[in-house]
């Protein structure tokens, strides 16, 4: 049994990541030569300077496509999700950048996307996060993370003292660099430099990392996604510091604000190649089955 059709694409691409604009050409020719629909976003059509097709802004992908194809890394894949999640526009990543744990496509193996595109493929629902900040001063602001939402240190190298709660429940007083909490897609990014766990993306779990804490017994720890996370900025602090969806936008945040992470409503719609293996991307994108050489 076969899978949906897809005959209307969009493409992106990301400026200043090296081959994007090589493999951006190949992909619409072929993709155009499947006889597809393709529309290209707006500033990826800069990379194209002498096409001909169709250029929508980034914001109205959604109204013109079936299926967005991302040309880049696992950042720009994110950006991408930002775009597509609140329409459910599924996302196809096409490798150009280092690690890749959510780009599936080789540039040489084009191939794969012609079978996706006649319904040969594996779907997957990875979860976001939301934040909201809130401030005795300020209205309330929020971001969503595919990956993380990071709380950071402020213009000064300083230590943020900040109060845990999960579900209302305190957690603890944390004296540290800061703290990472991942969704089981971004416990394979900065969370996992932090030392927290790998977590299988069909788990419904998140992890809390904490960033170089003063009190050497704080550990990772992972919680249900259906948790509710709030941490308080304390009054202690001499200066704001910031939290980061994604590592995008940078708020900063006073003593006495807090800020509540929760899992987002909507989902991310990822399309893998039929053959696609979770294992297999570990193994091949930490080396795992690299060998020792022998003296």
């Amino acid at each position: 049994m076969t899978n949906k059709k897809f005959y209307k694409i969009a493409v992106m691409g990301r400026a200043g990541v090296p081959g994007v604009e090589e493999t951006l050409s190949t992909l619409v020719d072929f993709l155009v030569s499947q006889h597809r629909e393709v529309v290209l976003e707006s500033s990826t059509a800069t990379l194209l300077p002498n096409t001909n097709l169709p250029i929508v802004d980034a914001k109205d992908i959604y109204k013109h496509a079936e299926l967005f194809i991302v040309v880049g890394g696992d950042g720009s894949l994110i950006n991408a999700a930002h775009i597509a999640v609140e329409n459910n526009l599924p996302i196809l990543g096409v490798h150009r950048g280092r690690l890749g744990f959510l780009t599936d496509i080789h540039p040489n193996q084009l191939e794969k996307i012609g079978v996706i595109l006649d319904g040969h493929y594996q779907e997957e629902n990875r979860f976001l996060l939301q934040s909201v900040i809130n401030e005795q001063h300020r209205h309330s602001t929020h971001d969503i993370a595919l990956n993380d939402v990071v709380l950071l240190p402020g213009d000064i190298a300083q230590m943020i003292e900040f109060d845990l709660y999960v579900n209302d429940q305190l957690v603890c007083h944390h004296r540290a660099d800061g703290m990472i909490i991942a969704t089981p897609t971004g416990s394979t990014a900065y969370a996992l430099s932090g030392g927290g766990p790998i977590l299988h993306p069909s788990l419904s779990a998140i992890v809390l990392v904490p960033m170089f804490p003063h009190t050497l017994s704080s550990r990772p720890i992972a919680i249900k996604s259906e948790s509710e996370i709030r941490i308080e900025i304390t009054r202690d602090n001499e200066t704001s510091p910031y939290v980061s969806c994604d590592g995008q936008n940078r708020i900063a945040v006073a003593p006495n604000g807090h800020i509540t992470i929760k899992k987002y409503p909507k989902t991310l719609n990822l399309i893998h190649p039929s053959d696609y293996n979770y294992y297999h991307t570990l193994r091949e994108k930490l080396n795992w089955e690299k060998q020792a050489s022998r003296t």
